[in-house]
């Protein structure tokens, strides 16, 4: 590349510094990651739900610790009214590459809840190191309300 031919990268310039801010201020409030959710996981943090939206059979396989399995297809009103009012939601699936945890933000959106998307998923989780809960024994009480 020469001085006059930019680089694929500088071809489309960057945004202007407070539009950029703005972009990803925002973004954080979509989503969290794999380390920060670990982080207070480990710390007892204790104000917010987190949902594996995979399969039964690949929750039982290995989870997120705390994690309750919760497809997006079964987040109805009245199940989702057996947690308190305000109930940060975090959601997550096998990675990149699934969408299963946008259509759970979708659904909890729709039905008026907050939520984020643990971005990176299991594949995330992985990554970083940290370990897996195996089977399918449920979440403690506190996390997961009886399910009419």
């Amino acid at each position: 590349m020469t001085a006059t031919t930019p680089s694929p990268v500088a071809a489309t310039p960057a945004a202007r510094p407070a539009d950029a801010l703005a972009h990803f201020a925002a973004r954080l409030t979509f989503e969290t990651d794999c380390w920060d959710t670990n982080a207070a996981l480990r710390a007892g943090a204790d104000d917010f739900v987190l949902i594996d939206v995979r399969s039964a059979d690949l929750y039982a396989q290995g989870h997120l610790p705390t994690a309750i399995h919760l497809p997006h297809g079964k987040m109805t009103a009245r199940r989702m009214a057996a947690w308190p009012e305000g109930t940060l939601f975090v959601v997550y699936c096998a990675g990149p590459h699934c969408n299963g945890a946008n259509k759970a933000a979708v659904r909890l959106a729709t039905l008026g809840l907050p939520v984020k998307e643990m971005i990176g998923g299991i594949t995330g989780w992985i990554d970083e190191g940290f370990a897996l809960v195996e089977g399918a024994a449920a979440a403690p009480a506190q996390k997961q309300p009886a399910l009419a």
